[in-house]
């Protein structure tokens, strides 16, 4: 998305759920002067202790003092952010789910930080550092985290039950029916559609590209071949019922886990903290596998998440957008931030560096019977698909909920929920005033 569409959509998207304080005044403030004597830059995140990791930044560099603000996330903070721009007292700093960067642009709330950020494209994944640029020459924040996709499975059930973990989406589909005819009480793992993240990361892996743009155009293509594909694939494995079709994050799914009845899971790489938790007997019994491939051979993974560090264009009009920037780059690239984020935040870095040093030497606790937990995990974010996201991945998110969660728990027709995704998120952009190709 280049910037001047960016701008020019500021306006039409107001009236959306998560858009609905549009500013359409964004000047530059490239002129502006920075002020003299010390700076005091704004900050807000909703990443536990992160005030900590600022304070390392601050012991050194006392002309440029951060404040951290601590926020809920998702949504609500892209709400609060436009709201705040709109009103002219928004934050320095923000972080950001890659995923709302495009929804931030559009309302002209991020700045284009590229002179600023130097070589840091140098220390991420290229699929990591396509989604701030948004496919332009732009830089719109600082990747901070990420999440690559990977199979967790139990190492002990899969033993017992002589089962070989898949390398390959049709091997998965094997082994979910092999389960099954050895033990029907139990499942390979669940399709859930209250978290619509995993979902757009299956696509994602399987190269689909849901938002993309030539001039003032955008083109939709959620119901593209790669994602309709993915779509397909779960809504046999449903129907059949060689997986179940239970949500994600209920009591009976965290009893599903902890008993063995579902044993194995598609997550992200922070999913040792949810098995900690949902699942606590479990301890030990778990492992790590690359995500199925759906080419034998390849290594490609998605994403379930994951955020940036943006400076705003409030920090340019008030002079410190420089300042914010360093902050930003330093944050999420300096090797004493990283060991305070890894340590503090307890993020798995989206810097490279990060992934494979001595900072993340030792395997989570919960998964302590695979040491090479990190640096296998550093194998396969190597592989992250980009990711192509638009100004309404809010509608898109809630036309996935509704339509897949009603065709999942009637073990109906993903192809028609897919289509309904598609035909909503198309909608909303021609209503709000895009032009749609």
């Amino acid at each position: 998305m280049h910037r001047r569409l960016a701008l020019a959509a500021a306006a039409a998207l107001c009236g959306t759920l998560v858009l609905s304080a549009c500013s359409s005044d964004g000047g530059s403030g490239d002129s502006a002067k920075a002020a003299s004597g010390p700076v005091k830059l704004t900050f807000w995140s909703w990443a536990p202790n992160m005030d900590k990791v600022a304070e390392v930044w601050n012991k050194s560099h006392p002309d440029v003092q951060v404040s951290v603000l601590k926020q809920a996330g998702g949504d609500d903070l892209v709400t609060k952010t436009i709201t705040a721009a709109k009103a002219g007292n928004a934050p320095d700093l923000i972080q950001a789910e890659y995923q709302a960067l495009p929804t931030l642009v559009s309302n002209d709330v991020l700045a284009d930080i590229a002179k600023q950020a130097g070589d840091a494209r140098s220390q991420f994944a290229d699929g990591v550092w396509k989604q701030v640029t948004l496919g332009s020459d732009a830089v719109y924040a600082i990747p901070e985290d990420t999440a690559p996709l990977a199979f967790y499975y139990r190492q002990d059930l899969f033993e017992q039950y002589g089962l070989t973990v898949p390398t390959t989406w049709e091997e998965f589909a094997a082994t979910a029916r092999a389960l099954k005819q050895k033990a029907p009480d139990k499942a390979l793992t669940t399709f859930s559609a209250n978290d619509p993240g995993l979902f757009a990361g299956l696509a994602q892996q399987a190269g689909a590209k849901w938002w993309t743009t030539s001039g003032e155009t955008w083109k939709v293509a959620i119901d593209d071949p790669a994602t309709a594909k993915v779509a397909d694939f779960w809504s046999g494995l449903v129907k059949d019922g060689a997986v179940d079709n239970q949500p994600m994050y209920t009591p009976a799914w965290s009893k599903a886990l902890n008993d063995g009845t579902q044993i194995g899971w598609v997550s992200a790489v922070w999913a040792p903290g949810v098995l900690t938790s949902s699942a606590p007997d479990t301890k030990g019994k778990w492992a790590m596998a690359p995500l199925p491939q759906w080419e034998s051979g390849a290594s490609v993974t998605g994403s379930w998440g994951g955020s940036a560090t943006g400076v705003t264009t409030g920090a340019v009009k008030s002079g410190h957008a420089d300042a914010a920037a360093k902050f930003a780059t330093w944050l999420n690239t300096d090797p004493e931030a990283l060991a305070a984020l890894v340590q503090q935040v307890n993020i798995y870095p989206a810097a490279t560096s990060a992934q494979t040093g001595s900072l993340l030497s030792a395997a989570p606790e919960f998964f302590a019977n695979q040491p090479d937990f990190y640096p296998k995990a550093a194998e396969i974010a190597k592989g992250t698909a980009p990711a192509a996201w638009g100004p309404n991945v809010n509608v898109a998110y809630s036309a996935f909920k509704d339509a897949f969660g009603k065709a999942a728990q009637d073990k109906g027709d993903f192809g028609a929920a897919l289509t309904a995704m598609q035909q909503s998120t198309v909608e909303d952009l021609k209503k709000n005033g895009f032009q749609v190709g």
